[in-house]
């Protein structure tokens, strides 16, 4: 499946997202990615829309190559079959994840402002991203967002790679993705415009969806 933009993409994923509607959700999309295409879900269900900001803790010297991540509210995820193989302890990346727990800090007073972080609890969640790859950040905000106790923790997604999407089906209530594929290469292979989303942009999709919930 080819997508245009995020933009189609999420407009896709909401017409598949459509039985959600009389749930009253939350769409929560993952900064910066996830939430044009959060937007579009949140839009057609009427549902209000927020982030849930999450850092890659990248190896360091290779940063591309993902130990796992942090998420706002204090969770951390690892890879530890990563980081056996590696021969990486969590002892030995402390100031990488420092640095990236403060850059979570920094977006989310960003992204919110003042604004308390939107309650969860005994609602329907719809965690929404552009992709999964490896999954951790995915991961890493299942779990923290889980631990403020929602009746029901969905994940919604584009597109995914198999193998990572069934390990995380553990993780949520619920997964919809409209193209599992078990050969799934870069996220950006599936859209013909993936260009990078800026934290402006993020604000503004915020700011107009509040807009629309007042």
């Amino acid at each position: 499946m080819l997508f245009r933009d995020r933009v189609d993409a999420g407009q896709r994923l909401s017409a598949a997202l459509l039985p959600y509607r009389d749930e009253a959700p939350i769409v929560l999309g993952l900064p910066r990615g996830g939430v044009p295409v959060a937007y579009e879900v949140a839009r057609a269900l009427a549902a209000p829309l927020d982030v849930w900001v999450v850092r890659k803790l990248g190896t360091p010297g290779f940063e591309e190559l993902g130990l796992g991540a942090v998420a706002e509210g204090g969770g951390t995820y690892f890879n530890e079959s990563v980081m056996a193989e590696l021969g990486i302890s969590a002892e030995d990346i402390t100031d990488v994840v420092a640095r990236k727990t403060a850059e979570v800090e920094a977006r989310v007073r960003r992204f919110r402002a003042d604004r308390p972080p939107p309650d969860l609890e005994g609602r329907t969640v719809i965690v929404v991203d552009d992709g999964i790859a490896t999954g951790g950040t995915v991961r890493a905000a299942l779990r923290t967002i889980r631990a403020r106790r929602p009746a029901r923790l969905v994940l919604a997604v584009p597109v995914a790679a198999a193998s990572s999407l069934a390990s995380l089906r553990a993780e949520a209530d619920e997964v919809v993705c409209l193209d599992e594929d078990p050969y799934l290469g870069a996220i950006g292979s599936y859209y013909v415009d993936f260009r990078q989303t800026t934290d402006a942009e993020v604000e503004a999709l915020l700011t107009q969806a509040r807009a629309w919930a007042q």
